[in-house]
């Protein structure tokens, strides 16, 4: 079979077998990978994936059926793509450079490193395609479940995306994200035994269809599982027949020293149907009883639906979760740009300011405010020292907009986590950067959390890297 080796993008082989053939085998280099736009047009997104994406490069390895293959390709003129002498490299290939990046579950922002490579030109750009795959996606979407979870008023979230998912290697990179950004739970039973991420379900309409009342098909439910039984009640007519029946299961299942768990809404008016369904299992001694709302949920509705009064307990969300979607979603637009070239800083030249790079090996530092809230990220050269001092940062899209940072607290982002090829870091668990992510997110000013026109947060360049960044500019030629 073939392996996971020749998931890159083609340009990747064209590029390394170039480089080879040109003479650049001991070349080195640094390249960063960032994003430029926060997703959802939000102001923050939660860095996930890592640990996933680094797995990916150590474990790559081409086997003798992958080099086969490689061997079969031919360009456009009929030719081989590939030499014999680059598929030797490749068949010894394993990537023996460093990465530093910044921990899972923590708040970025655009234009700063997530993640930085550095070794040899070659391995360098082999493991580009890889770590954007990962890093892209599982950013997205726990960038999408920190904003719901956020919008629920940090509630309970289900994660039921699995069926809408990209894919079945798609379900299981989102449910690994949503868990990172928010969701409490998913019902991808796979997710759930691979990662330790608690599994919940209901029942679906068809259950209901398939009995001859829907009374008689809620009894059976509740027949089968007493002790965790949440009712689907919109199958026919939510207020007159389906909560009803439901109210009716519960006080059987009480008296037979059970409770009912909850029970399910999953179409019309949410907010009005879960405030009168309050009030129905209220009246009748039921506030245990949890209201599970589903149905296409995002962050913007979930804010509606509380906005108007909605008592809802616990979130069922599936398609814009898994899939990213929404405004500003659907893909967050991560590069991977070289930055450094045998020792040199390199910078990329755009017409478009927001599209020309940071030169250099770089550090990100976070400073917080006096409320011990983060108030800007500091971009600066590696050997920079940013300790008891006052700092300039300028805005490297308007150079007119500067801040200066003079705080106690201040933080270094980016960790070592390979060095040389090999693990220095101890990844943590899920649970772990779940709590990192909430920490995190409680450092965050309101204004940047927003969902409509949240406040820019700020990410400059120290005065001196700015210097470096410009003198580059002035000397570049074309």
């Amino acid at each position: 079979m073939y392996t996971r080796a020749l998931l890159t993008d083609f340009y990747e082989l064209t590029m390394a077998a170039g480089y080879l053939e040109q003479g650049k085998a001991t070349d080195t280099a640094t390249f960063d990978l960032y994003y430029r736009h926060n997703p959802f047009n939000g102001g923050y997104g939660i860095a996930a994936g890592l640990e996933d994406a680094v797995r990916a490069v150590i474990h790559t390895k081409f086997t003798d059926e992958d080099l086969l293959f490689l061997r079969s390709l031919k360009s456009s003129a009929g030719v081989r793509a590939f030499s014999e002498e680059f598929l030797r490299y490749l068949s010894a290939y394993r990537f023996n450079g460093s990465i530093r990046a910044i921990p899972e579950g923590t708040v970025v922002f655009p234009n700063e490193p997530i993640l930085q490579v550095s070794g040899n030109l070659v391995e360098c750009q082999m493991v580009e395609t890889v770590l954007l795959c990962h890093i892209n996606f599982q950013t997205l979407v726990a960038t999408k479940a920190a904003r719901i979870w956020e919008a629920a008023n940090q509630g309970t979230i289900v994660e039921f995306g699995l069926r809408r998912a990209q894919g079945p290697d798609g379900a299981l990179s989102a449910c690994r994200a949503a868990y990172i950004g928010g969701a409490d739970s998913t019902s991808n039973v796979l997710a759930s035994a691979m990662a330790g991420i608690p599994a919940r379900g209901t029942h679906a309409h068809s259950w209901i269809q398939a009995f001859a009342s829907e009374l008689e098909a809620f009894r059976s439910f509740a027949s089968s599982f007493p002790d965790d039984c949440i009712l689907l009640v919109d199958t026919y007519d939510t207020l007159k027949s389906g909560l009803p029946n439901a109210i009716q299961v519960a006080k059987e299942l009480e008296a037979s020293g059970h409770h009912l768990s909850g029970i399910r809404i999953d179409s019309g008016d949410l907010a009005f149907l879960s405030r009168r369904a309050r009030q129905m299992l209220d009246q009748e001694g039921l506030p245990s009883v949890k209201i599970v709302a589903s149905n296409e949920l995002d962050e913007y509705i979930i804010s509606d639906i509380i906005a108007q009064g909605g008592r809802i307990d616990i979130w069922g969300v599936g398609t814009n979760l898994v899939t990213g979607s929404g405004v500003g979603g659907g893909a967050l637009g991560g590069i991977y740009k070289m930055v450094e070239h045998n020792g040199r800083p390199k910078i990329k030249l755009s017409a478009n300011p927001e599209k020309m790079t940071n030169p250099g090996v770089k550090k990100v530092v976070r400073f917080y405010d006096h409320d011990d809230l983060m108030d800007a990220d500091a971009l600066a050269d590696d050997s920079e020292d940013l300790n008891n001092q006052e700092v300039l940062i300028v805005d490297p899209n308007n150079p007119l907009r500067r801040k200066r940072l003079s705080s106690g607290r201040r933080v270094e982002l980016l960790k070592s986590v390979l060095e040389s090829g090999r693990v220095v870091y101890e990844f943590p668990s899920l649970d772990e950067i779940r709590s990192h992510r909430k920490e995190q997110l409680a450092h965050l000013h309101e204004s940047h959390k927003r969902l409509h026109n949240p406040h820019e947060y700020k990410v400059g360049l120290t005065y001196r890297l700015w210097q470096q960044k410009e003198h580059m500019l002035n000397q570049a030629t074309v």
